[in-house]
Formats: structure tokens, sequence, C-alpha cells
């Protein structure tokens, strides 16, 4: 059956025609995210959710949305989507964050000019009759010193731009490296530095909890007098209040706002005040940019939910279509590792190292981690994924490390999972075979080499003669059928492991049968989605 996406909000029909290209059955109702009890009503039938920003994925409709697997956001900003309740239902939530940059980049240029020369009030002025040549002098672009704060993608344009105007620009921005900054023409700083000497200040960055009032009232103090701040990016980085005190006291000489901490924004500080220019959130409102981000999350979806490629993802790690097929035997791996150890370890999870050796180094391992760790969760919950297993993890308070290494044995690459509690440590590797299916390498630091089967027992015991004999005698009279049989031992007499696969489910007095004898320390029967 063919995946179901619903578009709620206006996206063009060329979009919606990428969808049925890509073999996405989509249902186009792009008024329906107007009507939030009618959307919350309908879209659990839906793979799907594509959406611009009327469309509200509050927490409830994420309860409600009982098959949604991806939400894709037609644009830059996810403050409409709970991304927390998504991620905890395992829904993939993706934006488009380079289809309107360039828009994005020209509005901040021009809100500069606008506040530069006060553009819009000598109009206002002209047009009613009045000319007040002096009235509005303004100052130059060229020779100006831009602070960017934020140098990444639509910050990195405006640089661009900036320096093309003849700016000095400052950038401030923890993850430019030295090396780019050099190469884009901008001298890196710290944000006190690019304070007390910017100019023109330009804010592109995300809404985190470190960006949240990145210029409130202490910042706003350490600017230099006469600055002239530009906000395209997020509202609620700059504190209107403290700002509007600073335009009134002098020391700011200008603002221009596109984004509001509150929106729509009817009131605010900021309006009336005198070289204040505000627009109604347009950063991204050309036709060019709104068709290039409706294209865009049309493709991502489709890629996704036809090719389980990963684009833009807020909460996942991304999967190109390119790697996903070449990943996806690795993913089941990585899973599989996961619900082995989930399976078998009986008390709460302390720590988890994943090594990743050889080939498999050099692989995606973001994404086969978010694997591993979703195998792990889900013999204690069942419908986690992907998504939603990092966030567990991290709730718990688990401990988690990566460890990468160049190929040490005879196998191109492996994965090896390790599990500590507070009593014990569990460990497995296992790699992929030419024939694209994982297979168990090693348990317990005990070599072997084993099918992965839909079911499975595991037996741990102590290595003692007739212990095989007993395993199949028991299992032939509980009428279990044994499909394949490895076996393991550290030495003579000392641990030993059994891993079966056999044709069907275990019953309990099978089991019990089994770890009544005095040297079967374990006998778990363990279940793996194999397709």
């Amino acid at each position: 059956m063919a995946p179901r996406v619903l578009v709620s909000d206006e996206l063009s029909q060329t979009a919606v025609q990428i969808f049925r290209d890509r073999g996405v059955e989509v249902d186009f109702q792009p008024q329906l995210g107007k009507d939030k009890e009618k959307l919350a009503e309908i879209i659990g039938n839906y793979d799907g959710l594509a959406i611009r920003s009327a469309t509200k994925a509050t927490e409830k409709l994420i309860a409600a949305a009982t098959n949604l697997k991806v939400i894709g956001r037609a644009g830059i900003g996810v403050d409409n989507v709970d991304i927390p309740a998504a991620s905890r239902r395992g829904i993939i939530v993706m934006n488009t964050p380079f289809g309107n940059s360039i828009t994005t980049a020209e509005h901040a240029i021009a809100l500069m000019f606008a506040v530069a020369r006060q553009l819009p009030a000598a109009d206002l002025s002209t047009q009613a009759g009045k000319w007040e040549k002096s009235k509005f002098m303004g100052v130059e672009i060229t020779g100006k010193t831009l602070g960017v704060i934020g140098a990444g993608n639509i910050g990195g344009i405006v640089c661009k731009k900036a320096i093309g105007l003849g700016m000095h620009v400052l950038a401030y921005d923890p993850f430019l490296s030295p090396e780019r900054a050099q190469e884009m023409g901008v001298t890196k700083v710290e944000l006190d530095d690019l304070l007390a000497q910017a100019d023109f200040i330009t804010l592109h960055v995300p809404m985190t909890d470190k960006t949240r009032g990145i210029l409130g009232k202490e910042n706003l103090a350490k600017t230099k007098k006469g600055v002239r701040i530009i906000n395209c990016a997020r509202g609620g980085l700059v504190d209107e209040e403290a700002l509007a005190e600073a335009i009134k006291s002098g020391h700011v000489a200008g603002a221009g706002f596109d984004v509001f901490a509150v929106e729509p924004a009817t009131e605010s500080p900021l309006f009336g005040l005198p070289n204040v220019v505000c627009t109604p959130h347009l950063g991204a409102s050309t036709t060019e940019a709104q068709e290039n981000v409706a294209l865009q999350v049309a493709e991502q979806m489709s890629d996704y939910l036809i090719k389980g490629a990963v684009s833009n993802a807020i909460n996942m790690p991304s999967i190109t279509a390119e790697e996903a097929p070449i990943l996806k035997p690795f993913i089941k791996l990585a899973d599989v590792l996961g619900a082995f150890v989930g399976q078998v370890t009986e008390s709460a999870i302390k720590e988890i190292e994943i090594l990743y050796d050889g080939q498999t180094a050099t692989m995606n391992t973001k994404a086969l981690t978010s694997a591993v760790l979703a195998g792990l969760i889900r013999p204690q919950v069942a419908d986690v994924n992907m998504v939603s297993a990092p966030i567990m993890v991290k709730e718990k308070g688990i401990i988690l490390s990566e460890v990468k290494r160049d190929k040490t044995g005879v196998y191109d690459g492996y994965i090896k999972l390790t599990v500590k509690t507070a009593n014990q440590t569990r460990s497995v590797a296992g790699t992929v075979f030419s024939d694209g299916k994982p297979r168990f390498i090693q348990i317990k630091g005990i070599n072997m080499d084993a099918d992965v089967g839909a079911n499975m027992i595991y037996i741990a015991n102590t290595d003692v003669p007739g212990m095989i004999g007993f395993i199949g005698t028991t299992l032939g009279e509980g009428g279990v059928n044994i499909a394949n049989f490895q076996l393991g031992r550290d030495k003579q007499g000392g641990d030993a492991i059994a891993l079966l696969y056999v044709d069907g489910a275990v019953k309990q007095e099978v089991l019990d049968t089994l770890t009544a004898h005095p040297a079967i320390r374990q006998a778990k029967p363990l279940v793996f989605n194999v397709d």
C-alpha cells in the first residue's frame, strides 16, 4: 500500500505532484491546518503531514497521529511543531533550511538599508506632502562594521553580501572555524568584542536555551553607542522591552525587525518608536522561496517514505538516498544487537558502549547508534524507534559512548555492543555477510558464527559433558524444532553459551526444564524482526 501524506497548509501544485510522481498518495487540504479539531479527527489516517506555519502540530495532535511517521515543515522554523512530543512518538520532524536562505538574507540587508536611511518614515512624510530633507539624515553602509551573530547558512550569505557592500564583517559563532572564517573573509570574534565594535548587528541563529534573549538588557548595554540592530531570525532572541528602552535613551540608533516574541505581533514595545522598521515575518516571503521550500519538503518526505532516506531532520540523523541501501543491512544488524542485549539483560542499564570496527567506523554511525538504542529499548517499550530511542536513553541518564577504530580482525567491519548494569556486563558483536544478513560473531567475549532467526534461544551455562544432548532432548520432547545450533566456550570447564535458531515460540515449561539443570544459569527466548 502506498504511503499517505496530508498537506494541511498551502503548497504549490508542483509540490503536490512531486508526492504523486514519487509514489505517495497525497490528500491536499490546504485550509485544514486552521481547523484543529477536524485535523485531529483525521490525522490518524496518514503516514506523513506536510505543513507551513498555519498548522500547529501540538502534543494533542501528535497523540492522535497513530500512524504518522514524518512531519515536513516547508520552511526553516519549527516553532509550530512540538518536537519533544514527536520524538517520543518516533515521528521524524523535517524542515527545509536552505530553500529560503537567500530570501531571508536579502531581507536582512534590505532592513539594514531601510534603518540606515530611514526609508519608511521618509516615504510616509514625502507622500503626505512634506519635504523634510534635514529630518531624515541617514548613515552610509560602506565602511561600517557589521556584527553577524550566527554565521551559518543564512548568516554566511549575509556576510558575503555585506563584504560586497564594502563593510567590515565580524562574526560570532562558536561553530565557525578560523579556517572557514578566513575563507569567508570575516573576522571571528567573541560576542563581547562584536557588541563593542559593531555599527550594525544582525542575528541569524536558531532559538535555543543558549540563544534566547542573547541581546537582553545586559548585552545591549555593551553595544557601541549608535548601533542599529536587525533581527530576521527568531522572535525572542532580542528582549524587545530592553531594546525599546535603549532606543528611547538614544543608545541604540534604530532597529529593523521581521520577527517578534509573540506572533502575529499586533503590539510590541518597538511599535511607534523613531527609526524602527517592522515587517510581518516576511523573511521567506518571496515567490521563489515559497516554491523552493514546498518542492524541497515534498522531495524529502517522499524520499523518506519510499526509500528510507532522511534529510534535514531535526530529531534524527540524516541518511542520504545514496547511502540508505548500503546502510540498511547494518541498521538491521545494529537493531538485532540491541535487541539481543535488551532481551537478556534483566536489570537497569547504567552504561552503553558501541564499538565500530573497520568499515562500519566509516559509515553513518549516528544512524547506527540510533538503531542499536531502538533495539535495546524495544523489549521494554514496544513502539520505540530510531527517533525516540536516543531521547529515552538520555532521559534515563544512561551514559552512552561510541568508539571507532580501524580494522582489527578477520572481518571487514563489525559492531560490538557492551552494556553495563549495577552487577554485570553484557556484550555482543555482529557483522553483515555478503548476503546482506546479520550474523552474531561474538557473545560475552566468546567467538561464534550464528545466523539470526525470528525465534531463538540463548543459553548461558558452565561447560560440562552431556550439555548438547540434554538441550536437544529437552527441546525435542517439548516439540521445538532446531533450525541451527551454535556453541561456544571461553575454556574447558569454563563459561559456555548456546545459541539456537528454532522454528517457533518456546513454551515456558520447556525453558523451566532447561534452567532446572544445575549447569544452566540462563535460558532466554529471543525474538527478532528479520523481515
